[in-house]
């Protein structure tokens, strides 16, 4: 979710509602202690009580493999108000992995319960240390084994994203093997992977025997999934958003919170695009829209397309 679910991503998804709580986007650790500037940038809700405007829970993401770094790190975090912390070891970007960080270290299962058990033994007891995985990096045969050394170093609960890094985010998910992991340890499992719809939701559930499910590219593609989810769980009438009322709604509050971040033609008008891109994967008539802004530059000539747009 990295570069796709940034503060501007998780204050319109959190306002839209549903969710119990959001996770931020990697703060990648290697030699640098990093400023209040600095994680400020990529998690500004520290400064609100480790919240999103609409006042839902966000937790600090780390990624890195010099567990002493990572401890001084998230203790940085911690003294800025941070109130939990989360540790990446599922990332598959090759730039990332190439630097030893994320689901690389799926290789070395002794190597993640030190930098787990590092931070356990030295962040406070108070604040949560939760972790997420995948599957493997090439294969699956290290899985279980790395399962149980984050749970047995200390985390409380850990996220299992069902897929090995070589099968990136290419159907299908392996929800079986979810299953597998969450019968292997006695912590908490949180299932991810291909939940797209309330129908995915009802099935992950039933098929790993988890209770919390985590929505990755699903929340983004279909903006009111977890409000979905949420009137579902609550035996409510589950209400689908209609795309010309309260969806485009949403897009043009997207659009207004990122200029409201960066004031200039190309990190808003990008940031539309990439969604848009998305969602048309659900919506036809999101991409409709993208086509209408496609060649767009100027601010001025997307907000006008926003104003006036009605799907055909």
């Amino acid at each position: 979710m990295q570069g796709l679910c940034d503060d501007v991503m998780r204050h319109l998804l959190t306002h839209i509602g549903g969710f119990d709580e959001c996770v931020s986007e990697f703060v990648r650790i290697t030699h640098t202690v990093h400023s209040r500037q600095t994680w400020l940038r990529h998690i500004p809700e520290i400064a609100t009580n480790n919240q999103t405007v609409a006042g839902t829970p966000c937790t600090v993401q780390i990624l890195g493999s010099d567990e002493n770094m990572m401890a001084i790190n998230a203790l940085e975090a911690i003294k800025l108000g941070a109130n939990k912390i989360d540790i990446n070891f599922g990332c598959p970007a090759p730039t990332v992995n190439k630097h030893k960080g994320g689901a690389i270290l799926l290789q070395e299962p002794d190597l993640i319960y030190q930098i787990v058990r590092t931070l356990r033994e030295r962040l406070p007891e108070n604040i949560p240390l939760t972790a997420k995985m995948r599957l493997g990096y090439e294969n699956k045969d290290l899985a279980l084994e790395n399962a149980q050394a984050i749970a047995s170093a200390g985390v409380s609960a850990l996220t299992v994203h069902a897929r090995t890094k070589v099968e990136g985010y290419e159907p299908p998910a392996h929800w079986n093997w979810v299953k597998k992991i969450q019968q292997s340890i006695d912590i908490p499992v949180i299932a991810n992977g291909d939940v797209f719809s309330l129908d995915d939701f009802i099935a992950i559930k039933n098929e790993t025997g988890c209770n919390q499910i985590m929505l990755g590219r699903g929340a983004v593609m279909r903006p009111d999934l977890a409000r979905q989810i949420r009137q579902f769980e609550r035996r409510e009438i589950v209400q689908q958003a209609e795309f010309n009322e309260e969806i485009m709604n949403w897009i043009r509050l997207f659009f207004d919170l990122c200029l409201t971040k960066e004031a200039n033609n190309k990190y808003p008008i990008a940031r539309l695009k990439q969604w848009l891109n998305m969602m048309k994967k659900t919506y036809p008539e999101a991409h409709q829209l993208f086509d209408a802004i496609r060649v767009l530059k100027e601010i001025e000539q997307v907000h006008t397309v926003l104003q006036d747009f009605q799907a055909a």
